[in-house]
């Protein structure tokens, strides 16, 4: 192995994670050299255990959960922390591991990028956990960018499309059509482009498809941390 700090992904939905896990074995090769990637690691538990303490807003005991995945990542040599899911990072400001192991923060990496890029007003798609909460807006806020999570409606229609379909990995025209519908009033109301904050909406999403550039909360993670390992 190279000198390189070990990863470890604290897991919540499969399809989020999987995604997250695989850019960074794939891209580690822009870095690192074929077939080359720091050493990962992953662990979850049940996503119905992660939903159940969301539905209840116990934000500690979801704590709880994510730091009992960290410290079993710890226990196997994680040097840097990342968790693939937007909103579990609601908790994140009642993780205990956070002070013996660096964790990377989604949003703030998102917000990060989106800054770099000159944007100054986007749109946000995601769990209606996440959009009705301060996750992205307090990142966002650091750099002056403003953003917009559309209606009520929108809001519960993606929040569906996440839960019912897109955690299993199922896709459809018609719930692309409906995302891609929310995204062009997202441009008419200014927005420059629009964050994908569910780790599994590049599932359906894309530059191909999207009326506005993207913000792939899952890849910029997994580059994040694939960048922190190697330097």
């Amino acid at each position: 192995m190279s000198k390189t700090k070990h990863i470890g992904i604290v897991a919540v939905s499969a399809e989020g994670a999987a995604l997250c896990y695989q850019t960074i074995c794939s891209a580690g090769s822009e870095y690192m050299g074929p077939h080359n990637h720091p050493e990962v690691s992953l662990h979850t538990f049940p996503l119905n255990d992660h939903v159940k303490l969301l539905d209840r807003n116990d934000l500690k005991g979801l704590a709880r959960l994510m730091d009992n995945s960290a410290e079993k990542l710890i226990s196997i040599g994680a040097e840097i922390i990342i968790c693939p899911d937007n909103t579990n990072h609601l908790a994140f400001d009642f993780l205990k591991t956070t002070k013996q192991i660096p964790w990377l923060h989604i949003a703030r990496e998102v917000a990060s990028e989106a800054h770099t890029a000159g944007y100054t007003k986007l749109g946000l798609l995601g769990t209606r956990y996440l959009t009705e909460s301060q996750v992205y807006p307090s990142a966002l806020h650091n750099y002056g960018i403003t953003y917009t999570t559309g209606t009520e409606q929108d809001r519960q229609m993606v929040h569906d499309i996440i839960f019912n379909e897109l955690v299993y990995g199922l896709t459809t025209p018609e719930s692309l059509q409906k995302l891609t519908s929310i995204i062009k009033n997202f441009q008419s109301q200014g927005c420059e482009a629009v964050i994908l904050g569910c780790t599994e909406i590049p599932l359906i999403v894309n530059d191909e498809n999207s009326p506005l550039p993207i913000l792939d909360s899952t890849r910029i993670l997994a580059r994040s941390a694939l960048k922190t390992a190697i330097t």
